[in-house]
């Protein structure tokens, strides 16, 4: 507001009237006529602007992915009686953020009944004629299963930090190449000495068209990296009740 007070006041002072300028009829017209430092802003802009729209897409139609194939491994999970049932079809629902953590605890689970007796099985509905399989340490499983879920967790976040520092720097770099526009406009009126709308209006609208693109640039940012966040926060949250699951069929069949 204090950088817009003396445009306005120079505006009002005005002579001739409103005096229409043939460069900046069209926001076309301006960005092909802006300045090389507007120019280069805009060219940045540009760029965070086209890897943000392609994360999100990218980052959207992965969760829609990984949606379906955990509902799919949750049902498969919940009506196999043997962890091997399960296992067999993980290769085809890999996108689960949960394959990786039934693999992880699945891993441990059978290292550690391998160590107990060569003949034990990690599953649950198939024993041999020995005695009972006996998990070693509830806790190495329930640590598996955590570090195995800190993993998909880091997977789902990845690239998504990018739309945060866009929403956080397009504003600024949008405001540089304002500032900048505004520094040279106000250079012009003192190089020729004339208050005229045509000599101010168009380095004035050149310095806004960086402002007006940081603001494109970052509001998407800001919007998809808010949701997308809460939809990892989600699959975290599906994570930490699949791990509950699994430790409680675990501690009930080998325990």
């Amino acid at each position: 507001m204090r950088t817009l007070g003396p445009i306005l006041a120079l505006l009002q002072q005005a002579q001739g009237g409103v005096v229409p300028f043939s460069s900046g009829s069209t926001l076309v017209d301006l960005i092909a006529h802006t300045t090389p430092v507007s120019r280069a802003v805009l060219i940045v802009l540009g760029l965070l602007s086209i890897g943000s729209w392609g994360i999100i897409l990218y980052k959207s139609w992965v969760f829609r992915r990984s949606d379906r194939q955990s509902a799919a491994f949750i049902e498969v999970f919940r009506r196999s009686s043997k962890f091997s049932e399960v296992q067999a079809v993980c290769r085809s629902l890999e996108a689960s953020p949960l394959v990786g953590l039934f693999q992880a605890g699945y891993t441990e689970l059978t290292a550690q009944l391998r160590q107990a007796g060569p003949s034990d099985t990690a599953d649950p509905g198939q024993r041999g004629s020995g005695p009972r399989p006996t998990l070693r340490s509830l806790a190495a499983l329930d640590r598996a299963l955590i570090r195995a879920s800190a993993v998909e967790v880091t997977k789902l976040e990845r690239r998504i930090q990018f739309l945060a520092t866009t929403a956080s720097v397009a504003p600024f770099v949008g405001l540089f190449g304002t500032v900048v526009g505004i520094m040279m406009a106000f250079q012009g009126i003192g190089q020729t000495g004339s208050t005229n709308l045509g000599v101010v209006a168009p380095g004035i609208a050149d310095a806004l068209v960086a402002t007006a693109a940081g603001l494109l640039a970052a509001i998407p940012a800001v919007v998809a990296y808010n949701y997308l966040s809460n939809r990892v926060r989600l699959f975290a949250s599906q994570m930490d009740d699949f791990s509950m699951e699994f430790l409680n069929i675990a501690e009930r069949n080998f325990t």
